[in-house]
């Protein structure tokens, strides 16, 4: 498959007019009829990515966070994402974005995060007026009830990268039942899940204040989990659609492009 037939399937799954209007999604650089057999997909567009893209073979990466998200006046090999395009160019490997066209998308983003903590009857959190079968984040139910303690330690097997870096906030004991979920910084639907009345909204990147008012107010507990990990699961979906429509081979990547690290023990 050529690159422009590539980017021709990607779209029509993501369309981007779907995407909102600061994000920059779609085909960012590559040969449009350079050949493609083998596509490696991740979260992010950065060095360790494009490394591990070279090693492998393969000629196009897909990522769902935009590498060219705000505007920059020099692409210049001393500068880092230079270094990245330059790169990219001279070993000949496309690159095309999909980030919140891929998040209001059924399936989307959100739909691979409650499948891997198995919720079921998933449904948007806030619908897209124009197409209510897809929006932002999703709601769903566990198969039964269990605490907001268990919830989160559920939660850390479940998601990759996890376990060390899960926190929920709320009463430990409390009855998690009913769930919403967002894919990557879901501060924005605080309000959406507390009118949804779910028991538990697991998101990313929740900040002190508005998670403490938004209890102080009587909203849901919160389990707030890495960027990375809540965004992972979806590669695999991706990945199953390229290989089934485009005959290619995927690589979802494990490289956990978080930040954030868990610091050892000192054990002198």
């Amino acid at each position: 498959m050529l690159v422009a037939e590539l980017v021709k399937l990607l779209e029509q799954r993501y369309p981007p007019e779907w995407a909102e209007d600061w994000d920059r999604v779609g085909f960012v650089l590559g040969e449009p009829d350079a050949t493609v057999t083998r596509v490696l997909l991740a979260v992010d567009c950065d060095p360790a990515v494009v490394e591990e893209a070279s090693r492998a073979g393969a000629q196009f990466v897909f990522t769902h966070h935009p590498l060219l998200l705000r505007g920059v006046s020099s692409l210049a090999p001393t500068t880092y994402k230079g270094r990245i395009v330059h790169r990219m160019i001279r070993e000949g490997i496309a690159l095309f974005t999909a980030h919140t066209n891929g998040d209001v998308a059924n399936p989307g983003v959100s739909d691979a995060l409650a499948a891997r903590l198995g919720l079921l009857d998933v449904h948007p959190l806030r619908p897209d007026p124009r197409a209510p079968e897809r929006g932002h984040g999703r709601i769903g139910r566990l198969p039964e009830p269990v605490t907001l303690a268990r919830f989160a330690r559920h939660a850390a097997a479940q998601l990759p990268g996890a376990a060390a870096s899960v926190r929920a906030a709320g009463d430990p004991d409390a009855r998690v039942e009913t769930v919403a979920v967002s894919g990557g910084a879901g501060d924005a639907f605080l309000a959406d899940a507390a009118r949804a009345g779910v028991d538990a909204y697991l998101t990313a990147d929740l900040r002190h204040h508005p998670a403490q008012e938004h209890l102080a107010n009587g909203g849901p507990a919160l389990v707030d989990v890495t960027h990375w990990a809540s965004e992972r699961p979806w590669l695999d979906d991706v990945a199953a659609f390229l290989r089934a429509e485009a005959g290619v081979q995927t690589i979802v990547s494990d490289v956990d492009t978080s930040p954030w690290v868990l610091l050892e023990e000192d054990d002198s």
